[in-house]
């Protein structure tokens, strides 16, 4: 556990509060599977590598770093003193030797970043530091090292850098076509890495409900007197569960061009994973270590990324996703199920069913298994 003025790595000043330590832990800990698996995707898209390794190359790395050390507060003992021991405690918690350099930059939209291709950098901004209490703010710093810990820094660099250039090409067909399709899958990956990192926040900041409160914090602004941990929790299950398949096409159209998942969804899948064996296994000490990972097989991880997939889709309460699952499992009349799904879109009422069969009922929204999340999203 970290304690008082405990020194190890050349972590020093740790806060008073006890909070368990994570010696020698792997990201893989703690990654989402959907990562894992959306970065393999991302690898092996056609020309990803040569893009790559060009910008690896041509990026300016030592540019970025002048210019948040000219135009930004570098954190410090001297400078955001508190932030200094969050950062400090953070990587102590994670286990991270080499504490990355952390900056303030004046900027009123809450927001925060890990970037850089040599070594990391944490950047904040003034927004987001004014919005968040102290362990608010340390669940956000946790969240950063794991982005640091998982080597996501450099793909997050690229996209940033291959966003600013689609931009600048999209006169050009052919050209802006080619970098969008990467953008489009980095931002898919990015997505799936802001739920790794939110979990690493949590191992960090070790309270869930501090966790919840930054990201309401985020979606609604500094207001908690006038919003609940668990009403903002039904919002996710209420967005995951309704409508009909024009919401579910909707929900995917609205997703593609963000790099951050929906904070609703954010909150519901850190609540769901802090309540699941994995969890407290490593709270108890029972974690992948890093020594570990050059034995770890890629073909392992992308099959329990798979499962993973495949357990969402079956569980999933959305309307597309329950007529994935219903043809995966051999349901039948595919033309009536879209067409009853889609709610009279054509004719701007609900088509009748003339059938008469049981199994043709389209999906409910109100349909519930033993094992479903509770409507409040607790679970």
């Amino acid at each position: 556990m970290s304690d008082d003025g405990h020194e190890q790595n050349g972590h020093e000043n740790v806060p008073s509060r006890q909070r368990r330590r994570f010696e020698g832990i792997s990201s893989r800990a703690y990654e989402h599977p959907a990562d894992r698996s959306a970065l393999v995707a991302l690898r092996k898209l056609s020309g990803f590598d040569t893009v790559f390794k060009a910008l690896s190359g041509l990026l300016p790395e030592r540019s970025l770093r002048l210019l948040f050390l000219s135009d930004s507060v570098r954190v410090s003992e001297a400078q955001f003193a508190h932030l200094n021991d969050m950062l400090r405690d953070a990587c102590y918690i994670l286990d991270l030797e080499k504490v990355p350099p952390m900056y303030v930059a004046q900027d009123p939209q809450p927001n925060a970043m890990c970037i850089g291709l040599d070594e990391p950098i944490i950047v904040v901004t003034t927004g987001l530091v004014e919005l968040l209490d102290e362990e608010e703010m340390r669940a956000v710093v946790g969240h950063e090292v794991g982005h640091a810990l998982s080597g996501h820094a450099v793909y997050r660099t690229i996209l940033l850098f291959l966003t600013n250039l689609a931009l600048r090409v999209a006169w050009i067909p052919l050209g802006n076509l080619a970098i969008m399709a990467i953008v489009t899958a980095l931002r898919e990956w990015f997505r799936k890495s802001e739920l790794s990192a939110d979990r690493a926040g949590l191992l960090v900041g070790q309270d869930l409900r501090a966790s919840m409160r930054g990201l309401m914090k985020l979606a609604g602004g500094n207001h908690l007197h006038e919003m609940n941990v668990d009403a903002f929790l039904a919002q996710a299950d209420e967005y995951e569960a309704g409508g009909d398949l024009r919401d579910s096409v909707l929900k995917i159209l609205n997703t593609l061009p963000r790099t951050h998942p929906f904070t609703t969804v954010r909150a519901a899948e850190l609540k769901k994973w802090a309540e699941s064996r994995d969890y407290q296994r490593i709270m108890d000490g029972h974690y992948p270590r890093r020594s570990e990972d050059k034995d770890t097989s890629v073909s392992d991880s992308f099959r329990q990324s798979a499962a993973n997939y495949a357990s969402d889709v079956k569980n999933s309460k959305d309307p597309l996703m329950k007529l994935v699952s219903d043809i995966a499992g051999g349901a039948g009349d595919l033309g009536g199920r879209v067409r009853r799904g889609f709610g009279g879109f054509a004719s701007g009422g609900s088509p009748k069913d003339t059938s008469g069969s049981p199994k043709d009922a389209p999906p409910r929204d109100t349909d519930t298994h033993p094992d479903d999340e509770s409507p409040n999203g607790n679970g």
